[in-house]
């Protein structure tokens, strides 16, 4: 065998086993890359959605944060514009307690939440004053709602009661007129 051909069998022999041990090689490179890629697409995906989360955490923090604020300010507003007032002679509409209100009516009174009720004629427009007495008659219609009108909370033994368009604080077992809200509607 000359040399030449010695030659030529062994670069055939190394080629064909080079060749594809070095392309093994680099199969192996180019999985480690894409393995490698893989993690980092996964961590960045993670942390994707944590940032995501925290930002809806936050989103969901600050809404109910407005929601509250919302609803303070609304609450603020309706004690505000739903109390009784001197100033707003309206202050009676679209409240509960006078669903069947229709105006003044001769030999009654109206009682809101009591509804009209007969009244003898010589309490017609009678002025109740302290230190009188509230017959028993008209000691059962209890203000539901004291706070609405503005009163602290009636002491103990004592309760607010509707009289004709007067509130008046009477003492529950003997009628005794402790103080008195003229005109109030």
């Amino acid at each position: 065998m000359n040399r030449l051909t010695k030659a030529a069998v062994i670069a055939l022999a190394l080629a064909t086993t080079a060749a594809p041990m070095m392309a093994q090689a680099q199969d192996r490179h180019d999985r480690r890359e894409w393995r490698q890629d893989r993690r980092d697409d996964r961590r960045e995906w993670r942390q994707d959605r944590r940032d995501d989360r925290r930002e809806w955490r936050q989103d969901r923090r600050e809404w109910r944060h407005d929601r509250r604020s919302d609803q303070r300010e609304w609450r603020q507003e309706q004690r505000r514009y739903d109390r009784w007032s001197r100033d707003n002679r309206d202050w009676w509409r679209g409240r509960p307690e006078f669903r069947d209100y229709r105006g003044a009516r001769n030999g009654y009174w109206y009682a809101p939440g009591h509804g009209y009720y007969r009244v003898e004629p010589r309490y017609y427009g009678y002025r109740w004053r302290t230190g009188g007495y509230l017959p028993p008659a008209y000691r059962s219609y209890y203000v539901s709602d004291p706070y609405f009108y503005g009163l602290r909370p009636a002491p103990r033994g004592y309760r607010y009661v509707h009289a004709g368009n007067d509130i008046l604080m009477i003492a529950v077992a003997t009628g005794l007129i402790a103080s008195v809200m003229n005109n109030v509607y």
